[in-house]
């Protein structure tokens, strides 16, 4: 027997051979079985805690702090999980669903929907994404994220698409994926549909934020389009299979589209829109924020009509989008990202990096490394769109659209 407790799985059958395991050290229920799970798969413990009513991204956050790991977190007893902090909400969620949840059926459920789970700490979790102020601790996913997909732009807008905003999603979805661009969208009738479906005839790179389980597609004629994206990109959501659609779901999946992209192109839609308030979201993210120019006298131009004058940028074209977000060299930029190796000097440079410039030479003082060896790195790092110079050798990390650089 271990010299100390820990509260593990609770089962009636013998443990997996995925599991190492000891007798529990406290009795049983009758008819029930203790075993210590030591899990080399953390992520059964992620897909809990997702599933625990009260239990959000901050409140996570504050678990994981505080343990160490997800997995202490998961088995820590009710008064230290208070002690960290968990309300009674939260705490009471969190008890009940580590009574009722099978851990090790839901992770094989996933596997057998061929559905991959990511987590904060997945090295595939989109970075952009990572970086909001509540990002999903679980993503779940049909298809591929590539390393690419940083370079994207979601396009949004009403489902009650009029021919004009059709026509423009089609064309500034088109226009971006040629030019390298990952559109990002919801799946949803109207103008997501179209930005997806023509990102996907350029054989572009598309991702789909649902606001639902992946195995309930929404709206059902949208099947065969969600196939489709699984080849050409990833259908992601952060609601477990088997939850249904919900108009309350669907705020919280556009904070998803706004902050897997640089920018967000509102086309159509009015002013309480899904499509506004992902254009706010993104704002709070950070993020550029571009609308469709449309008629005073059209009611689904109110939306961007408004954002223009409050400050966003009108679109006339792709251009206008490439040229704001400097993604004119996104071509380059992949495949720099291909061929140049990850190198110990980049990483330590990195972290010096923020959002305030830095010149060279201060660079090269905190590093210890000859001055060309570092302008080497930083040259090879602004082609990798790791870094960009801002003026008089100064460098700050890959520009965050809304971010102001001072410089002097």
């Amino acid at each position: 027997m271990p010299g100390r407790c820990q509260n593990k799985f609770l089962l009636d059958k013998p443990q997996s051979p995925r599991y190492a395991g000891n007798v529990h050290c406290r009795p049983p229920p009758t008819g029930g079985r203790y075993f210590v799970l030591e899990m080399e798969n953390t992520i059964p413990y992620w897909i809990g805690f997702n599933q625990a009513p009260g239990v959000g991204a901050k409140r996570l956050r504050a678990l994981l702090d505080y343990f160490g790991s997800i997995e202490a977190a998961w088995h820590a007893p009710a008064a230290e999980l208070a002690e960290a902090g968990l309300d009674r909400r939260g705490l009471e969620g969190l008890l009940k669903t580590r009574e009722s949840l099978d851990l090790e059926a839901e992770w094989q459920r996933l596997q057998q929907a061929n559905v991959q789970v990511l987590t904060w700490e997945s090295p595939n979790y989109p970075r952009r994404l990572l970086q909001i102020d509540s990002p999903p601790p679980v993503l779940y996913m049909r298809g591929e994220v590539w390393a690419s997909d940083e370079w994207a732009v979601a396009i949004v807008g009403t489902r009650r698409a009029t021919t004009y905003g059709r026509e423009c999603a089609l064309r500034l979805a088109t226009d971006l994926a040629q030019a390298g661009v990952t559109i990002v969208s919801g799946l949803a009738r109207g103008i997501d549909g179209a930005a997806h479906h023509a990102a996907m005839e350029t054989n572009g790179r598309t991702l789909a934020v649902l606001g639902n389980g992946l195995d309930m597609i929404y709206p059902p004629e949208h099947r065969d389009l969600a196939h489709r994206i699984v080849q050409q990109g990833a259908l992601l959501s952060e609601h477990m299979l088997g939850i249904k659609p919900d108009a309350r779901h669907f705020p919280a999946r556009n904070r998803i589209i706004s902050g897997l992209s640089m920018g967000v192109i509102v086309v159509e839609g009015s002013w309480s829109s899904g499509a506004v308030i992902t254009a706010k979201q993104a704002l709070e993210q950070g993020r550029e924020v571009f609308a469709i120019p449309g008629s005073i006298l059209a009611p689904g131009s109110e939306g961007p009509n408004r954002l223009i004058r409050d400050g966003a940028t009108p679109v006339l074209g792709a251009d206008d989008v490439l040229e704001a977000l400097n993604l004119r060299q996104v071509a380059d930029k992949v495949d720099a990202r291909k061929t140049l190796p990850e190198d110990p000097i980049e990483a330590r440079i990195m972290e010096l990096l923020s959002a305030e410039p830095r010149h060279v030479d201060e660079i090269r003082r905190e590093t210890e490394m000859p001055v060309q060896e570092v302008s080497s790195a930083l040259a090879l790092m602004e082609l990798k769109g790791l870094v960009r110079q801002v003026g008089g050798m100064q460098y700050v990390v890959a520009r965050e659209p809304g971010v102001v650089y001072r410089i002097g």
